[in-house]
């Protein structure tokens, strides 16, 4: 009778032990195995491993000794406070992050080509959504209401569920990525009609030295592109207030805190209602802007390309320039 090893891990570590495995063909530990490390590194110890893989503490130290019989070396330092990762360990971790983020992500590519047909996840960048995109959405809506359209606006590397497509902001050149431009590159200086009297108002672009500037940690753009357009030599500001959040920019500068460099086309409501203004129509045409972003590998479906299309004409009544 022919014995079964109990496991994909079991079979490999036998084949590793006995000297039998396929010559230049190294084994590979199980998914399970793999769970059991990040998790024993996550938690540090047997019993909360266990909890998080469930599995008993039994199973988990033998995952680990047969992997650790695979990688031929000790993943973990045994202490009295628990599992300590070793250096080949960190290596083992990082890729096995690795390669159950890639298995994930592959479980849900493959659940996405089971969705729905009329079914679209799409990644939106907050300002845009809130500022352009929602107060327009309706348009589309009641004109494809069969069409399920679905936002989120968290974006990670390691992002299991995929979108079917991305807004980003940026140069256009994103790799795998097939991109269209939408608008953003017409950059306003802008500032409260309050600020602006209380500071003397702005004769030339010189003036903009006296003034706090409103400045974004993450944004491309950036206060020396508005300086060399202007053809200011040693632009420093009398003051920079950041924000991590590009509403907030808009919203200090309508409350009179500073000058902003905002595209154009995210306060147009603000510049018709003279909530803000762009003194002496200052700005510069930038490199940055957004763009509808598509994998460049998966086949379009029929509902995205409805939305592209929609998306498309309504980014082309900003005009030429925006």
């Amino acid at each position: 009778m022919i014995s079964h090893p109990q496991s994909e891990m079991e079979y490999s570590a036998g084949l590793f032990r006995s000297g039998k495995a396929m010559q230049g063909i190294r084994p590979l530990p199980s998914t399970t195995a793999l769970r059991v490390l990040v998790a024993l590194a996550e938690h540090g110890t047997a019993s909360a491993a266990a909890r998080a893989v469930h599995l008993t503490q039994s199973a988990v130290s033998k995952q680990l000794k047969g992997l650790e019989e695979i990688a031929g070396s000790a993943l973990f330092a045994r202490t009295s406070r628990g599992f300590v990762l070793t250096e080949a360990g960190r290596i083992y971790v990082t890729q096995a992050r690795v390669a159950l983020g890639a298995l994930e992500t592959a479980a849900a590519r493959v659940s996405a080509t089971r969705a729905s047909p009329g079914l679209i996840r799409l990644h939106v960048l907050p300002i845009l959504g809130d500022r352009w995109l929602v107060p327009r959405f309706s348009r589309f809506t009641e004109r494809h209401p069969d069409i399920d359209v679905q936002f989120t606006t968290f974006i990670t590397s390691d992002m299991v569920e995929e979108a079917d497509a991305v807004f980003r902001f940026g140069e256009g050149d994103w790799r795998g990525q097939a991109a269209d431009y939408l608008f953003g590159r017409d950059v306003a200086l802008v500032a409260s009609p309050s600020l602006l009297a209380r500071m003397g108002g702005i004769g030339t672009a010189d003036d903009v030295r006296r003034y706090t500037v409103l400045d974004h940690f993450q944004t491309p753009l950036r206060w020396s592109e508005f300086a060399d357009a202007q053809g200011l030599v040693d632009f420093t500001p009398a003051h920079i207030i950041r924000f991590g959040f590009y509403a907030l920019v808009i919203r200090a500068a309508i409350a009179g805190q500073g000058l902003a460099l905002v595209p154009r086309c995210l306060v147009m409501e603000e510049l018709a209602s003279e909530r803000l203004v762009n003194p002496r129509d200052l700005g510069f045409f930038s490199r940055n802007g957004y763009w509808f972003t598509v994998p460049a590998d998966r086949p379009s479906r029929a509902a995205l390309t409805v939305f592209r299309d929609w998306l498309l004409d309504e980014a082309k009544a900003l005009g030429p320039n925006a």
